[in-house]
């Protein structure tokens, strides 16, 4: 049992680790298939990411997925029933930080509890959905501040890349 649920932590860490640094944050800066699905203000969030199976929505919520897919191949041979655990509390996660466009409210509780555990709630989500430097870890808070680093960063390779090619390829 103990085994388990440190497999499932170790996915869910790590998973949430690669995802928000491999995906998240390099798709708010190069991409636009995270912002135009996750971000859009044309579409009111409760339709594209929860009622519809849009196939872009889909490919976004794949690419997100992926590490933790690909973390769960490798510890399944540890425990398989962290495996599994640990995807579907992921995949909970993932509905439940989504919950505040239907009226949820997190009970104080609760909110208490994932402030100790530096999870995320659908309130301090649903900031990344208003401010989209914000709020970086999809579950775990304490991914914001190096996220926001790694944006820094990311945001001075693109300006420097644009500069370098407009300067050596159009000059």
């Amino acid at each position: 049992m103990l085994k388990a649920i440190a497999v499932a932590y170790l996915l869910l860490i790590f998973g949430d680790f690669l995802s928000t640094f491999f995906y998240h944050v390099p798709e708010h800066i190069f991409g636009s298939l995270h912002l135009t699905t996750h971000h859009s203000r044309k579409k009111s969030f409760r339709h594209y990411a929860i009622l519809t199976f849009n196939l872009q929505v889909l490919l976004d919520g794949i690419l997100g997925a992926l590490p933790y897919f690909l973390l769960g191949v490798w510890l399944w041979a540890f425990s398989p029933m962290g495996v599994i655990c640990g995807l579907l509390f992921g995949q909970f996660h993932v509905w439940w930080r989504h919950i505040v466009s239907l009226g949820w409210q997190t009970p104080q509780a609760v909110t208490f509890l994932c402030k100790l555990l530096f999870i995320t709630t659908p309130e301090q989500h649903w900031v990344h959905h208003q401010k989209t430097n914000l709020g970086f870890g999809d579950i775990f808070t304490f991914f914001d501040q190096p996220a926001k680093i790694w944006m820094a960063w990311l945001r001075l390779l693109r300006i420097n890349w644009r500069y370098y090619t407009e300067k050596h390829i159009s000059g």
